[in-house]
């Protein structure tokens, strides 16, 4: 799928994504959902594949990303200037943030980890509606943003990312 240029094409590609992450979920029998992932991860580079064992550990991702996002704006909509990473972190660290998230939901399960992420995604498209395409996809409106799109980040955080969610649930599906 091609990268959204626009904010119909952002709508549609994070809903699309967003149903076929979900129905790839419903391909997975009920008693596997909560299985560590069985899948040989010894030649994959990206941390990532070693980070998440499990579906809980990918739709915990997704939601954490979501919620920055949604912080992001808000805060800096409220005229509150804020990082879209949390404190601490920048985009040469933010693999140990992801870290940091994992950790946090450790405890959390399958089926709240789903709802929190079914939550955030109707937020962030609710969000993303709010917007008009040039506030989405012209440089330099917001100048919290910076030297990208507000779109990019919408798009980052959710069609991006249920593609990237979309690939591991594939790789354990076929591993079952």
């Amino acid at each position: 799928m091609a990268r959204p240029k626009n904010k119909k094409e952002l709508i549609d590609a994070s809903n699309q994504s967003y149903t076929k992450m979900m129905d790839l979920l419903h391909t997975i029998p009920a008693e596997q959902l909560t299985q560590t992932f069985t899948f040989d991860v010894e030649n994959e580079p990206q941390a990532h594949w070693k980070r998440d064992k499990n579906l809980r550990d990918v739709l915990s991702h997704l939601y954490e990303w979501q919620q920055l996002l949604l912080d992001w704006v808000e805060t800096n909509q409220a005229g509150t200037p804020k990082p879209f990473l949390k404190e601490g972190y920048n985009w040469k660290t933010y693999g140990a943030m992801n870290v940091e998230f994992w950790e946090k939901h450790q405890t959390t399960s399958y089926d709240e980890a789903l709802k929190l992420l079914q939550t955030t995604h109707e937020k962030v498209m609710d969000l993303a509606q709010q917007f008009s395409n040039e506030e989405l996809f012209s440089k330099g409106v917001f100048s919290w943003v910076g030297g990208s799109t507000l779109g990019s980040y919408f798009v980052s955080a959710t069609s991006s990312h249920y593609e990237w969610a979309s690939n591991k649930i594939k790789k354990f599906n076929k591993s079952l």
